[in-house]
């Protein structure tokens, strides 16, 4: 490069400095309009920054779960832009759990529940109470009064084919609101009495309706056929064996109904504990009258015994006195109260008791 242009070279780099080798201000002000239009989207981007951890912050909750120790969660997918599918199963007790944006959480109880049967009616508006008032074979209407334990399974797959049939629609209970089988101990309870109540009483229905009436209770015999106390006393203890043999039957097939009705081996661990046999009030009625009766009779039949063992002692003792007549007075004297001073029954005969003893 030849010396003229390396001059002007020179020339150039000196026109944009300042005599000392510093910056000039028309060299500065580029930059700061450049800082200055970026400033904006800098902001702009920290603003949607801040949005997206709040929006993931408040989705959150719905993307995590945790279950409690009587309680199985079955998982579906959820979302604006996914499937009802169910994704996975939470065991009880579980820690907190990554199950998604938006899933759905179906809860099931996981320990061992129970089903009242009872014969009062009265009781009959509660739900998870089954009102059973059923006939024997010769036409009595008799109460039940029991408890049905069970436990759903525990199985996963189960659980899954458990929810597709009964967890995604829903059940009309007794105050007349329809609730899922998950949705609170009501919505269980409202599910047990339109699913689970049938077959419990088709069950007792079958058993109940196949014995007399004085085999569950001894004192039906009271108003039955002219009934009397022999046949009472005939049914007398057999009433326990029997109802004894109800609750066995209805052990052995209730599972089953349950697995054939359901579709599935569903409900487990079941138990039917049969507790007592309950009258109609009119029946009991009659029966408390008929014992009265009974009763009265009875009391009158003791009374006559009595009697006839009195007249017999009476005739035997005289006997006695006819052929002892000493043994007739002696008797005669102890019978004297103690009050009695003196005592003269005849002419020329007396006893006088002897004078207290003075006292010191």
């Amino acid at each position: 490069m030849s010396p003229v242009a390396d001059t002007k070279d020179g020339d150039k780099d000196s026109d944009t400095g300042t005599a000392d080798g510093g910056t000039s201000k028309d060299a500065t002000r580029p930059h700061g309009k450049a800082l200055a239009r970026s400033m904006p989207r800098v902001r702009g981007r920290a603003i949607i920054g801040v949005l997206v951890v709040a929006g993931l912050a408040a989705l959150l909750p719905t993307a995590v779960t945790k279950t409690a120790g009587g309680e199985v969660a079955v998982i579906r997918n959820g979302g604006p832009l996914n499937n009802n599918r169910i994704r996975q199963i939470v065991p009880p007790a579980s820690g907190v759990t990554w199950i998604g944006f938006f899933s759905q959480k179906h809860p099931y109880p996981a320990q061992q529940r129970f089903y009242t049967i009872t014969g009062d009616s009265t009781r009959g508006d509660r739900t998870g109470v089954d009102v059973e008032n059923l006939p024997t074979a010769d036409g009595v209407e008799v109460g039940v009064e029991g408890t049905v334990y069970f436990q759903l399974s525990a199985d996963p797959e189960a659980l899954k084919a458990f929810d597709d049939k009964y967890g995604t629609r829903r059940y009309r209970g007794a105050d007349g609101e329809f609730r899922y089988a998950w949705d609170s101990d009501e919505g269980w309870a409202t599910f047990l009495d339109q699913i689970v109540r049938p077959v419990i009483s088709n069950a007792l229905r079958e058993q109940i309706g196949s014995v007399q009436c004085s085999e569950l209770q001894a004192s039906c015999a009271l108003v039955q056929n002219g009934g009397s106390l022999q046949a009472v006393n005939a049914s007398a203890g057999k009433s326990n064996l029997k109802i004894s043999k109800i609750q066995d039957e209805i052990n052995k097939t209730l599972a089953v109904d349950f697995d054939a009705t359901l579709g599935g081996a569903f409900i487990t661990n079941v138990r039917f504990n049969l507790a007592k046999i309950t009258l109609p009030a009119a029946v009991q009625e009659a029966i408390n009258k008929s014992q009265a009766a009974f009763a009265a009779v009875t009391e009158a039949q003791a009374k006559v015994k009595q009697a006839e063992a009195e007249a017999a002692a009476n005739k035997a003792r005289q006997a006695g006195y006819e052929n002892c007549p000493a043994c007739a007075q002696i008797d005669m004297l102890k019978a004297i109260p103690p009050s009695v001073t003196t005592f003269a029954p005849g002419t020329g005969f007396a006893v006088t008791a002897p004078a207290p003893a003075p006292t010191k």
